[in-house]
């Protein structure tokens, strides 16, 4: 197993202040009323009026995306038109409105032909193991991310014949008998925008709930979009958004006439849903004691450990990899589940000091970002107490923090903090693994993952496109991604990347228990609708053209980002040669 827990999660200890009042006791309770009142009503919505309320979805979040991203701009400390804009255009609105997209053509195919159409015959692996390819979903996505792939392995359960009858299971019942309608409660992260909206299109349009949606106060202006963009299901009764921190939290998850609850946060708020604060939950999880019945699902975050497989590697490649690495830390000023947070390297590859240098130059160069999630400067401290050699890079202005580095932890520390513990700001740490051959290595690299890194959520490989030409290596990479036991496997990208192409599965390594929950259970997204994914495997090129547009330095990034939106909002081939255009020029 992993290890047991993250030692601090991202807001154990650091509740924010949002900027918009809480949402008072009593109507909090009136809103699960009125919910619970509608709940069988929304069950009886025929598939083809849910077609037109996701296309009335996407046009109203459109409309309202720039105000969102203007908001997300003021309160993390973004300066409108800078490059950084883009972090708060891609992972918010494209994401969405991508979700949108996507769920609104699966539910067409389901109402067609009973489930969606997948783009290429799925296949078995020589295990048996059923994969499904879910991207690239059209040629759209062929023509925009031309070279990346996204695959679902199932559970080992699923055959190939019956692969059809795991997808669009609620719609399938719904054919037979129609299920109880149920209260669904989403408490909302405090990162990325995305997120809250995402997690309850899953649970209205996939598990045929409906919800009440609590803000995160670090990013609580979200509510207020939503409430704009999702009008619709508002005013029928579907969807309540309410605001406040723990205490609106905690009457949430204990009200009678809520069925479910999805949680994106920490494993510390899992923790005290299911088995109570303080002394007392400890003790209630020490003896196996849950005093939250309903159904919990969440996603927790992670220590995402990169893989670095050792190759012929050029000083181009060492320097555009060393990019690809930083920027997978420095996207939303690290503050993501999925952020690069442990490089692991062979100790015996003569260019591991090399990435590192690189790694550090590219650091220098990049800008500081301000520090908007609460606890950030404590929880870095915490590791400099703790590492002595701790690197820090960048001239941080007031309310920013520096890039930070520790390099050559010691893999035989098991308990150290950079392998248990999920910074939450823009730290990372890397490690060397001595072994015979780079076949050797990277078995014990992934044994290293698996048993040492904190999480179950995502993991990288990083692989030179001349290592898997060698039919052994190719064999050893094959063999990592299916022992890694995470929810998302990426190849030489950034996890983030599966999270915004939506049609993958997110979520947590699949049979998680709740006394080691690590990085939570069951997924959201998945606009294939399966009822049994076991991991997505996404991979994409080592040497990317055009360069994307996550990575620092892209020229471009900003304008492609707003029109990327733009394009999931309405797709056109007038759009999409703009958007080529634009990349071509990063």
């Amino acid at each position: 197993m992993n290890a047991n827990a993250s030692e601090t999660a991202p807001n154990a200890a650091f509740e924010a202040t949002g900027t918009l009042p809480p949402t008072p006791p009593d109507a909090i309770d009136a809103a699960v009323r009125e919910l619970a009142a509608r709940k069988n009503a929304w069950v009886a919505v025929h598939i083809e009026d849910r077609v037109t309320l996701l296309e009335r979805l996407r046009k109203d979040a459109w409309a309202a995306s720039a105000d969102l991203v203007a908001d997300a701009l003021r309160v993390k400390g973004i300066r409108a038109g800078s490059p950084q804009e883009a972090d708060e255009w891609t992972p918010g609105p494209y994401a969405l409105l991508r979700n949108l997209r996507l769920l609104q053509r699966a539910l067409a195919e389901t109402r067609r032909f009973g489930a969606p159409r997948l783009p290429v015959r799925p296949w078995t692996r020589p295990d048996g193991q059923v994969v499904a390819r879910v991207f690239p979903t059209d040629t759209y996505d062929k023509l925009l991310l031309g070279g990346y792939t996204a695959e679902v392995w199932m559970d080992p359960a699923v055959h190939l014949d019956t692969l059809g009858d795991t997808q669009a299971v609620a719609y399938r019942q719904k054919d037979r008998r129609p299920q109880p309608g149920k209260v669904a409660l989403v408490l909302q992260a405090g990162n990325v925008s995305s997120i809250g909206p995402m997690d309850a299109l899953y649970k209205l349009f996939v598990e045929d709930q409906v919800v009440i949606l609590k803000t995160n106060p670090v990013n609580d202006y979200v509510g207020r979009f939503v409430e704009r963009a999702f009008r619709v299901l508002i005013d029928a009764g579907f969807l309540r958004v309410v605001y406040g921190g723990v205490a609106a939290g905690a009457q949430l998850c204990e009200h009678p006439l809520v069925d479910e609850i999805h949680v994106t946060g920490s494993d510390r708020t899992h923790d005290a849903i299911v088995f109570g604060a303080g002394d007392e939950g400890r003790a209630n999880k020490a003896a196996g004691k849950v005093i939250n019945p309903r159904r919990l699902t969440s996603e927790l975050g992670n220590v995402t450990p990169v893989i670095v497989v050792p190759g012929p590697w050029s000083a181009k490649d060492v320097s555009r990899q060393a990019l690809n690495i930083v920027s997978g830390l420095t996207n939303n000023a690290g503050f993501n589940c999925v952020a690069h947070r442990v490089v692991i390297q062979h100790a015996g590859w003569d260019q591991r000091q090399d990435l590192l240098d690189a790694v550090r130059d590219r650091l220098v160069s990049t800008p500081t970002r301000r520090a908007y999630y609460p606890g950030a400067s404590a929880r870095l401290e915490r590791f400099a107490a703790a590492h002595g050699d701790l690197e820090r890079y960048g001239d941080p202005a007031t309310g920013d923090l520096p890039w930070a580095l520790v390099a050559d932890v010691d893999p035989a520390a098991a308990d150290d903090p950079c392998f248990r513990t999920e910074a939450f700001c823009g730290l990372f740490a890397e490690t060397a693994l001595a072994a015979p051959s780079p076949a050797a290595y990277l078995r014990a690299a992934v044994d290293f993952a698996n048993e040492r890194v904190w999480g179950t959520l995502a993991a990288v490989l990083v692989v030179h496109p001349d290592t898997l030409a060698d039919p052994a290596m190719a064999q050893a990479v094959d063999d990592a991604i299916a022992r890694l036991r995470y929810g998302t496997v990426v190849v030489n990208h950034f996890p983030g990347l599966a999270y915004a192409l939506g049609s993958p599965p997110w979520g947590a390594a699949p049979h998680s228990q709740a006394a080691d929950i690590q990085s939570g259970s069951g997924v959201v997204h998945n606009t294939y609708l399966f009822s049994h994914p076991h991991k997505t495997v996404v991979r994409g090129p080592f040497r990317p053209v055009p360069k994307p547009p996550w990575w620092l330095g892209h020229k471009q990034a900003l304008s492609l980002a707003k029109q990327l939106a733009a394009f999931e909002a309405s797709p056109s081939l007038r759009r999409l040669a703009r958007i080529a255009w634009t990349g071509l020029r990063g």
